[in-house]
């Protein structure tokens, strides 16, 4: 299996929210794009809460994302994976975060797109930051392999938590 090398952060230093996910998925590390899977729902979250709808050009989005307060990327540097699944992942190496945080002060919240990306945090980042004060939840994963909850209800979680971190969303 290949080293796979994962995407730059998405991110200004005003952020109040930083969204974790694992590591791209094969089709965003292509694109070199975030959540660039057609069926992966982050972006039509993000057009229904952010205005960062799937039809603009990416660096339009990712504008959407700034003016919002939202930052994104992953807690997985690089690693070894045959497809794009979580739990394929092997001999994972993971991102600074520490040094992300210490020049986006403004970042008060963690929200992790999935149970991989809270779990790696957990166990490989948190204990490197020392008490670092940050609100830390975990949402419904956007990937198109989690079919556990309607839609409807993973888009109410993730308006609601990011409501709750100070973003500022806009009607999509």
């Amino acid at each position: 299996m290949p080293i796979l090398q994962g995407l730059a952060p998405i991110a200004r230093t005003d952020a109040c929210v930083l969204i974790l996910g694992s590591m791209p998925g094969a089709a965003s590390l292509q694109a070199r794009e975030y959540y660039a899977h057609r069926q992966n729902r982050f972006w039509p979250y993000m057009a229904a809460l952010a205005g960062a709808h799937a039809t603009l050009p990416y660096p339009q989005r990712v504008q959407r994302l700034h003016a919002a307060g939202i930052a994104v990327w992953d807690v997985i540097a690089r690693c070894r994976r045959e497809g794009s699944l979580d739990s394929a992942i092997r001999d994972e190496a993971v991102n600074d975060l520490g040094h992300f945080l210490a020049r986006h002060r403004d970042v008060t919240t963690i929200l992790f797109n999935g149970a991989k990306a809270e779990s790696t945090f957990r166990r490989h980042v948190l204990p490197t930051l020392g008490a670092p004060a940050l609100a830390c939840r975990r949402l419904p994963s956007t990937s198109p392999a989690n079919a556990s909850q309607t839609d409807a209800s993973k888009l109410a979680a993730w308006q609601a938590a990011l409501h709750e971190a100070g973003a500022r969303l806009t009607a999509g």
